[in-house]
């Protein structure tokens, strides 16, 4: 590490010889494998993009230009080349977060991870500066992934109108987002990395539409007849330049060189360019590129050696959901599924081994993929959309106008939901309980454990008249959770004791989704000071269940604990209720404080922002004894939530 270590800033590599530039590339592949191994991180992505970035801060001088990257999981080479090269506690409390970060650098602008959102802000920076005098240019690096996402599209559709300012787009072609890129713009990109003339061209063209469901023939024939002549459409200038935007490319992404002499061009330009780059993700990681699902996209903990896992990881979340789809998939022909871009990381890659053609990945296109589950309910099929949860965000007008108002039966589930923890503030999926408690009509499930994700998605399934929304965690799901019995709908996880005196029970309890463990634990902590718990799952947490009120009325008070925001979560519609109902018992609610949480694992994450069984037992503890103590001098107000 020679080299890499006297890397201080990007202007240290301007001493730097072609020879030894190579030598720092391969120095930093090193690098990555070592430390992500010990880690866990984004690999594949970022021994994809090690010349790309040299050759970035060769050519502009950041901070003054700067340098943007989309989704931020292919960033690592760019903290190396800024000063940050401590990659000890990667994603780990106290250390380097997984994707840039303001607080972290000052080369650092986007932190938000979520995809195709660097064009606007390009398109936004290039228009701050032309506004201001400035001359500083502006560089957006978007793969070809994140390019099949509409924002990417809306946003050139700007850039595109101002000839003059100084924008750069770099597009990052491996041809993957996590899985293969697909669809019509992905075919393009492949247009343009051909090189072996244009009858074979033709030939292999005809021969993809041909097996692509999503385009097929139809787009074949349109394409060969169009107006300009095929030949002109496969011209790497063809699409970009009918925008209104320079081309350069394909560009070798491994070619120092060669990066450096088209960056330069499109620097020199002064105007909107596009150039494009042909890169290799997991390159020169032979256990990556023989990995054929995403090329090590993200791993956890493996031998630097083998790639294989340190540890055998026990059933999760996902894989549960993903061998009932297949059994669901199996009983009903009407079952169809989509994702957006992640096929494999959303668990639907068995269903698409088993069902091939009724799996449509529509690219990182969430807004698309809801719009789309209407019109294949509408057609008589049932879409089970399996998106991250707080991927879900991005779709949320086309769930409410598209979906719910039209009373479609769509099936909606939410991944990755609540902490998540080590991907930071935006993959934490604790937006999405408050978000679509507005939705007339959706029902909303939270089972707690794999039993439960079985049985509730197959409830949601059987609905045929309005969205459903399945939530589950990230990582390994638990033991059974067993039920003691049943009020209305609901499952009473736990009793509570017969007071001596046969008084009203303390505390009922209202448990959501896989926090049921915990909430277990807090009766046991509670029942050791002498306060009687009722606890329940509601399994099904929108609509409120109608026996919630009755039984919250035979109880002193209500505690609600859920991985969620605060506000307007779980707790905010169980007050509603309550109050609805003319129950008049004191509410505590639990959950996430309504602010973006730092990276840290999830454990870390919970007993910072209080989210713990004796952190939660001690508040209630306290709640009931300040009760007990106006039951004794006064009678107690009449109250609705506390």
């Amino acid at each position: 590490m020679a080299l890499l270590t006297r890397i201080k800033g990007p202007r240290d590599l301007d001493r730097l010889t072609p020879e030894q530039l190579v030598e720092l590339a391969g120095e930093i592949r090193t690098f990555l494998v070592d430390e992500v191994s010990k880690t866990g991180g984004h690999l594949g992505p970022n021994l994809g993009v090690v010349e790309l970035t040299i050759a970035l801060h060769r050519v502009f001088d950041s901070p003054k230009d700067k340098v943007l990257w989309d989704t931020g999981h292919q960033s690592y080479v760019h903290k190396l080349l800024t000063g940050r090269q401590d990659f000890t506690k990667l994603k780990s409390k106290g250390g380097l977060s997984g994707y840039p970060s303001r607080a972290e650098s000052e080369h650092d602008v986007i932190e938000n991870s979520h995809a195709s959102t660097v064009l606007g802000w390009a398109d936004g920076l290039a228009k701050a500066n032309e506004l201001l005098g400035k001359r500083d240019h502006t560089v957006a690096v978007i793969g070809d992934g994140a390019l099949t996402g509409g924002m990417a599209w809306e946003a050139l559709n700007n850039i595109a109108a101002a000839k003059d300012r100084p924008l750069v787009i770099v597009v990052n072609d491996n041809e993957r987002s996590y899985a293969p890129t697909i669809g019509g713009l992905a075919n393009h990109l492949a247009t343009l990395r051909t090189t072996d003339g244009y009858e074979r061209f033709l030939s292999r063209t005809k021969e993809l539409l041909e097996r692509t469901p999503v385009i097929g023939q139809p787009l074949y024939e349109t394409l060969h007849g169009a107006k300009k002549g095929f030949k002109d459409f496969i011209a790497p200038q063809g699409m970009f330049e009918d925008l209104g935007l320079k081309y350069v490319g394909p560009i070798d992404g491994h070619d120092i060189a060669a990066l450096e002499s088209a960056l330069q061009r499109a620097k020199r330009f002064g105007g909107p360019v596009i150039v494009h780059c042909l890169t290799e993700k997991g390159r020169g990681y032979t256990p990556a590129l023989q990995d054929e699902a995403d090329r090590f996209h993200a791993v956890g903990k493996i031998h630097p050696d083998t790639g294989l896992p340190i540890a055998a990881s026990g059933a999760d979340w996902t894989s549960v959901f993903a061998e009932e789809m297949v059994e669901l998939g199996k009983e009903r022909e009407d079952i169809v599924a989509i994702t957006a871009a992640m096929l494999q990381p959303v668990g639907l890659d068995k269903f698409a081994k088993a069902f091939p053609e009724r799996v449509y990945d529509v690219g990182i296109a969430e807004q698309h993929a809801a719009v789309s589950a209407a019109g294949l309910a509408t057609g008589g099929l049932h879409p089970v959309v399996a998106v991250y949860a707080t991927f879900l965000n991005r779709a949320f007008d086309q769930v409410l106008m598209d979906v719910a108002l039209h009373k479609c039966g769509v099936t909606f589930v939410l991944d990755r939901a609540g902490i998540t923890g080590t991907d930071g503030a935006s993959h934490n999926g604790m937006w999405d309980l408050s978000i679509l408690q507005v939705v007339p009509g959706l029902r909303i499930a939270a089972p707690r454990d794999a039993d439960q994700v079985r049985a509730q998605l197959r409830e949601a399934v059987a609905v045929e008249d309005a969205p459903t929304v399945v939530r589950y965690s990230k990582g390994a799901v638990g033991p059974a959770v067993k039920a003691v019995g049943t009020v209305g709908g609901m499952d009473v996880l736990r009793e509570a004791k017969t007071q001596s005196d046969g008084g009203t029970p303390d505390v009922l309890l209202v448990s959501v989704g896989a926090l049921a463990p915990m909430c277990l634990e807090i009766a046991d902590l509670l029942d050791a000071q002498g306060i009687t718990t009722t606890v329940v799952d509601p399994r099904w947490v929108k609509p409120v269940d109608e026996a919630l009120p009755g039984l919250a009325a035979g109880h002193k008070v209500v505690v609600t604990v859920e991985d969620n925001g605060r506000v307007g979560g779980v707790g905010s519609a169980v007050a509603q209720a309550l109050r609805d109902a003319n129950v008049d018992v004191p509410l505590r609610d639990f959950g996430i404080p309504q602010q973006f949480l730092d990276h840290a694992n999830r454990r870390e994450v919970m007993a910072e922002i209080g989210l713990t069984a004796p952190d939660i037992a001690r508040q209630v503890t306290g709640l009931v004894s300040r009760l007990q103590g106006r039951y004794a001098d006064e009678p107690a107000p009449q109250v609705a939530s506390d």
